[in-house]
């Protein structure tokens, strides 16, 4: 179990590219071989695979994953959604839901998923199927933009710095994982495009400051 600074394009937005639970690592095709492994080695993941979603890199922003399942953007591709199928194994489905971001909208561990207002209710018993967890729809900060605000894991989660008392409770009653307020990459409050995490380990944008890295640390238990 560790924190990791890493890149991913040259950027520190590396939760723009790259997605993983405590089993698997997807990255975009073309994604050079040994940074793939790098980050691989540092998930501890069984096994690392190369996808496109909507025909993008954004792999961060157009999924949500747990250990149960994955949520896939309406715009996916049928030849997408058959490739995280046949590379993960888990429930995998496209959200039949006008928003593409799905990983900007929802948050999830294997404990529970919180979710953006902007998904109609009538969406949440799919979600329910796919990640095999309830659901709960939560505001942060005044921001409806829910999974760009929390990571979590099945060991900790990080929220948006803004967050309230009150959301942090419900954070962590959903999610049922101790929650501590963070930034990342030198103050970005929005914490979904510079983290990559698992239960094994956390990798960070590489621009993330030392009192940031202990945040976290507290956060996700590394």
């Amino acid at each position: 179990m560790g924190i990791y600074k890493y890149d991913v394009y040259r950027s520190p937005n590396i939760g723009l590219f790259v997605k993983s639970n405590n089993s698997i690592l997807s990255v975009p095709f073309g994604f050079a071989e040994t940074k793939a492994k790098k980050l691989r080695d540092y998930l501890d993941v069984d096994k690392m695979f190369y996808a496109s979603v909507s025909g993008t890199r954004l792999i961060g922003p157009l999924t949500v994953m747990n250990n149960n399942g994955i949520i896939l953007p309406s715009t996916a591709s049928e030849e997408e959604l058959q490739l995280f199928k046949q590379e993960s194994k888990l429930n995998v489905d496209r959200l039949n839901s006008k928003f593409t971001a799905v990983g900007n909208l929802i948050s999830a561990n294997d404990n529970g998923a919180l979710v953006s207002s902007l998904i109609k209710a009538e969406t949440h018993q799919q979600i329910r199927d796919i990640l095999g967890v309830q659901v709960d729809t939560l505001s942060i900060a005044g921001f409806v933009q829910t999974g760009a605000m929390v990571v979590a894991t099945n060991l900790g989660a990080a929220v948006h710095p803004n967050a309230s008392e009150e959301e942090v409770r419900m954070i962590s009653e959903i999610l049922k994982v101790d929650v501590e307020p963070a930034t990342i990459n030198g103050g970005i409050p929005y914490l979904s495009s510079g983290i990559i995490a698992n239960s094994n380990s956390v990798v960070v944008g590489s621009l993330t400051t030392g009192p940031e890295f202990i945040m976290l640390s507290r956060a996700f238990k590394t």
